[in-house]
C-alpha cells in the first residue's frame, strides 16, 4: 500500500461531527467467506483434480507459484468477483486469498502476478483442456450421485444451449456472425437436472468459433456425459432438450441410437409444418376473436423434413395472442420434434420442453455474475481455459449453497451468494499454533453463514 493510500482524509462538514477516514495497517480483507470455498474445494478435490490434468514444464528450482496455487488463485478470484487477470496485481497480497492458496495469510509471500497468470493461462494445450473438461464434469456427476445415494430417480435431464460471446479484439477464431450481427464466439453450455427439480447443474462449456455449426463439439460432449451418467446412475431414463438450432438429421440419428434416451427439440416453422397446424390455427383465431382472449390449441402429427431418412413425431401449438391494449391479434405457432412417451400428449410435450427455458438463467449467471464472457486472450485455447475456470468457480459456489439449510440461499443466484456468503469483512491473524478469522458481527446473514460453515465441516470452538 503506497503512501497516498495511507494518508488520512477528513470530511469536516458532511455530518454533525467531523469524519476522519484512514486505512488500517491491520491485516483485513473483504473476502472473509472465501474459507467456505476452500473447505468445499478440499472436500470435492476439484482444483487438485483439475491441476492434475495440467503439465508444468518449468524448471522446478525456479518455480515460485505452483500450478495448483495459480489455479486456486484464479478460480477463487472469479468466485469473489475479480475475474480479470489484472485483478491479481491488487489481490495478490489479500490475506484471505493467500490462505485459500495454502500460504500463510500474514507472513506468506505474495501470490502470482498478472504476467505470471497470463503465462499460466496461455500454457495449456488442447489435450489438457479435454482432460480438464472431463474431470470437471465427473466431479459434478460424482458429487450429485453421492448426494442422491439411496434415492430412486425417475429421470435425469440434459439441456444444451449455445450463447453469443461478443469479442472486440484479435482473438483466434472470433468470426462475424450474421444472426447476432457481431464478431463473437459461440460457447456451448450443457447442464443436467434431476427428477422434477428446477435446479440445473452446469457440467460442460465448450468454446466454439463465431460461425460454428450446431454440431461442432455437441455430439462428443453429450456422448461423454451420457457415459458418465450411466456409470454413476445406472439405467435411469435420460432426457435431452435443445432449441431449434439442433434440429438436424445428424443429431436426431445420434440420439435415437442411444438406448434409453428421450428427447424434445424445438423446430423452426416452415410451410409444411404450418399446413399441419392450419386447421387448429384457424380455430384458435376464431376463439380469440370471439372471447377477446388468448386462445391455445395443441396437436400432433408425423413429419419428415428434407434430409431426414424417416418420419418423426411433431407436436405443435396453435396459439393466437391477444393483448388487451392492442387491436391486432398475433399468431404464435410453435413446433417440437420429440420421441417422448405417448402419455405426454402434445400439451405435455410442450410443458416438458418449457423447462429448457431455465437454461437462460444459468447462462446469465455464468456471464453476468462470473464473467464467463471475459474471453480476451489472443489464443483460442487460453479462452477455453478461462471458460473452464469460470465453470469451476460456479461449481464451487453452487456446492457451497447446497450445504446451507437457508431456502433463500438455495434459490439464490451467484451474485447474491457472493454478497451474502463471501464478501464479508474479516480481520486475519496468524500465530505458530493457529490462524484466526474475525468476521464482523454486523453481517446481516451471519446465522446463514454459520449454518453453512457447520454443514461443510466446521465445529463449534
Amino acid at each position: 500500500m503506497d503512501n497516498a493510500t495511507l494518508q488520512t482524509v477528513l470530511f469536516p462538514d458532511l455530518f454533525s461531527k467531523p469524519v476522519h477516514v484512514a486505512f488500517s495497517r491491520e491485516h483485513l480483507s473483504s473476502n472473509g467467506g472465501a474459507v467456505l470455498l476452500a473447505a468445499r474445494d478440499r472436500q470435492l478435490g476439484l482444483t487438485e483434480t483439475l491441476a492434475g490434468c495440467l503439465v508444468d514444464n518449468r524448471q522446478a528450482g525456479k518455480v515460485d507459484h505452483g500450478v495448483l496455487e495459480q489455479l486456486r488463485q484464479r478460480v477463487t478470484g472469479i468466485a469473489l468477483g475479480c475475474p480479470d487477470g489484472n485483478d491479481a496485481a491488487k489481490l495478490r497480497d489479500d490475506p484471505m486469498l493467500k490462505l485459500v492458496c495454502d500460504r500463510d495469510p500474514i507472513k506468506g509471500e505474495a501470490l502470482a502476478s498478472q504476467p505470471t497468470l497470463s503465462r499460466f493461462e496461455n500454457g495449456v494445450n488442447e489435450r489438457q483442456l479435454l482432460n480438464m473438461s472431463y474431470a470437471l464434469a465427473k466431479t459434478v456427476v460424482t458429487e450429485q450421485a453421492r448426494r442422491r445415494r439411496g434415492q430412486k430417480l425417475g429421470r435425469i435431464l440434459m439441456d444444451i444451449d449455445p450463447t453469443c460471446d461478443p469479442t472486440y479484439g484479435a482473438q483466434q477464431l472470433t468470426l462475424f456472425n450474421g444472426y447476432y450481427d457481431t464478431y463473437c464466439y459461440l460457447p456451448l453450455v450443457v447442464t443436467i437436472s434431476f427428477g422434477w427439480e428446477r435446479r440445473k447443474y452446469p457440467v460442460a462449456v465448450v468454446l466454439r468459433s463465431g460461425t460454428a455449426g450446431p454440431m461442432v463439439g455437441t455430439i462428443g460432449v453429450v456422448r461423454r456425459l451420457i457415459a458418465l451418467l450411466r456409470e454413476h446412475f445406472g439405467n435411469v431414463r435420460l432426457y435431452l432438450r435443445a432449441d431449434s438450432s439442433f434440429a438436424v438429421p445428424e443429431f436426431f440419428e445420434f440420439l435415437e441410437k442411444t438406448q434409453g434416451l428421450r428427447y424434445a427439440i424445438a423446430m423452426g416453422s416452415n410451410s409444411v409444418l404450418k399446413s399441419l397446424a392450419h386447421a387448429d390455427m384457424e380455430l384458435a383465431r376464431q376463439q380469440a376473436a370471439a372471447k377477446q382472449a388468448t386462445a391455445t390449441l395443441y396437436g400432433e402429427d408425423r413429419y419428415r423434413s428434407g434430409g431426414w431418412q424417416r418420419e418423426r413425431t411433431v407436436a405443435y401449438k396453435a396459439q393466437v395472442l391477444v393483448h388487451p391494449d392492442k387491436q391486432d391479434h398475433r399468431d404464435n405457432d410453435r413446433y417440437l420434434i420429440h420421441n417422448l412417451d405417448y402419455r405426454h400428449g402434445p400439451k405435455g410435450a410442450f410443458a416438458f420442453y418449457y423447462g429448457h427455458s431455465d437454461m437462460e438463467n444459468s447462462i446469465k449467471e455464468l456471464k453476468n455474475d462470473l464473467a464467463m464472457d471475459r474471453t480476451s486472450c489472443s489464443r483460442f485455447a487460453a479462452n477455453q481455459f478461462r471458460l473452464l475456470l469460470t465453470l469451476a468457480a460456479y461449481v464451487l459456489m453452487q456446492s457451497v449453497a447446497e450445504e446451507t439449510s437457508d431456502l433463500d440461499l438455495l434459490k439464490a443466484q451467484m451474485a447474491t451468494l457472493r454478497d451474502r456468503l463471501l464478501k464479508i469483512a474479516v480481520r486475519v491473524g496468524s500465530s505458530v499454533r493457529r490462524i484466526t478469522l474475525e468476521l464482523t458481527c454486523h453481517h446481516p446473514w451471519a446465522d446463514a453463514w454459520l449454518g453453512c460453515a457447520r454443514s461443510i465441516g466446521a465445529v463449534p470452538a
